[in-house]
């Protein structure tokens, strides 16, 4: 098992304390998981954007600047094994101020993104929190979202680079309803706290993860919610004027709570088996090979962009590609970065040789528990007690495979299949 910061951190962080990195500056490496200027996404890399909104709190002592879709808030603050502790405790404060937010306002939201979106939003109780997710016509997962409302206006939360496209999508939508889309992103930050209770009156607006409870029309690929690891994970994101992040952050650390970076919410968020948009995602991505029909689609709603194909793969078809856990060889100081290939290791008594690629990370982090440990999608027909490699920089790491999404590609309710029927028997009663 390996824990604490390792050699390595120190060597990618440059500047003194006071200084914290400036995101985007050079490359990131070490506990992490390396990201750097881009995110990869199989073969392909995507140019990160400069984030949106630095945040105040990168001046604390100690701060490391995160990277990636993490940019503009701390990746650590000097003691990430001491601030995972803290989270998993239940008693930290994580700023995700670099996450955007869509305000959707009119007597006709609720109704209207019941019907573009794969969640049934229809009769969406106030501080009740739900999350939706945009489709392609082909069943593709173009946008993600976490979804509150507060009786007045819903509140969607999402990566900060997808919400001026998605608060410009949904404005394209809005044809002649009562409905008005805006981006409020400059105006409010979320931080994030390890708590499972809902917003109540009088409080901030919040969304609580809904994640890994089966929601209502919704089915699973994955273990029993009583089972999975996500149990464990109590998160919330509090929603506070952008202006007043720092005196919210201020307040909850006076009630004992520290503040940690990144680091720390990521690696219990892939202990949780948890899809992110910024990270779990590409463009073949559907719902059904993260496991998200749990949590962010309903199966029964009706039609929206994309329903067929969730349908038709539910029903009939197979995911092409699943999601896993990887457990990661900690032996030595090699990390893979998101995008890496994941390869299976041939027969060992035929000379064990590396094999073509079956997958990519997604996500990597080091856990202060677990060591290191990766999210990654592979293909389906990847037996699931495969030995797999994963490449490095320099070389390559053997990782153990924990299922998330089975390998049957069959969720928990699929209906059962029909026996062959002679054409015309059972049509009509016998005389």
């Amino acid at each position: 098992m390996t824990t604490g910061t390792g050699p390595e951190l120190g060597q990618a962080v440059t500047g003194t304390p006071d200084t914290p990195l400036a995101e985007g500056a050079g490359t990131l490496t070490g506990a992490g998981g390396v990201v750097g200027r881009g995110i990869t996404e199989g073969d392909e890399t995507a140019v990160v954007a400069p984030p949106r909104h630095t945040s105040p709190l990168l001046r604390r002592r100690g701060a490391v600047a995160g990277a990636g879709p993490d940019a503009g808030v701390a990746w650590h603050y000097g003691d990430p094994t001491a601030e995972q502790r803290a989270l998993t405790r239940g008693g930290a404060v994580v700023d995700q101020s670099h996450l955007g937010v869509v305000r959707v306002a009119g007597p006709d939201r609720l109704t209207w993104l019941h019907s573009i979106t794969s969640q049934h939003l229809t009769g969406l109780t106030p501080r009740t929190s739900t999350e939706l997710l945009v489709l392609s016509p082909q069943g593709h997962v173009e946008h993600a979202a976490g979804v509150v409302d507060d009786g007045e206006a819903t509140w969607l939360i999402t990566e900060g680079a997808h919400a001026p496209t998605l608060a410009a999508w949904l404005d394209r939508m809005r044809f002649t309803l009562r409905v008005e889309v805006a981006d409020v992103t400059d105006d409010w930050a979320a931080i994030g706290e390890p708590v499972s209770a809902e917003g109540v009156e009088g409080e901030p607006i919040t969304w609580r993860d809904p994640w890994p409870h089966t929601a209502p029309g919704g089915t699973r690929y994955g273990p029993e919610d009583a089972q999975h690891p996500g149990l464990d994970r109590p998160w919330r994101l509090v929603l506070v004027p952008r202006a007043e992040l720092a005196d919210a952050v201020a307040a909850r650390e006076a009630a004992g709570w520290p503040l940690v970076g990144t680091w720390a919410s990521e690696a219990v968020r892939v202990e949780a088996w948890r899809p992110r948009l910024g990270r779990e995602v590409d463009h073949r991505s559907i719902p059904h090979e993260l496991d998200w029909l749990r949590t962010a689609v309903h199966l029964v709603k009706g039609c929206y962009r994309g329903q067929e194909s969730v349908a038709r793969v539910h029903n009939l078809g197979r995911p092409p590609r699943r999601l896993v856990m990887l457990h990661l060889d900690g032996s030595g100081h090699l990390l893979p970065e998101p995008g890496a290939e994941v390869r299976e290791l041939g027969d060992l008594a035929s000379g064990g040789e590396v094999g073509r690629a079956v997958g990519h990370v997604t996500s990597v982090a080091r856990h202060h528990e677990l060591g290191p440990v990766a999210l990654a999608v592979l293909k389906r027909s990847t037996p699931v007690d495969a030995t797999l490699v994963v490449d490095c920089d320099g070389g390559a790491v053997a990782a153990g495979q924990e299922v998330v999404v089975a390998g049957e590609g069959v969720s928990a309710d699929r209906p059962a299949a029909r026996g062959p029927l002679t054409r015309g028997l059972g049509q009509r009663p016998s005389l």
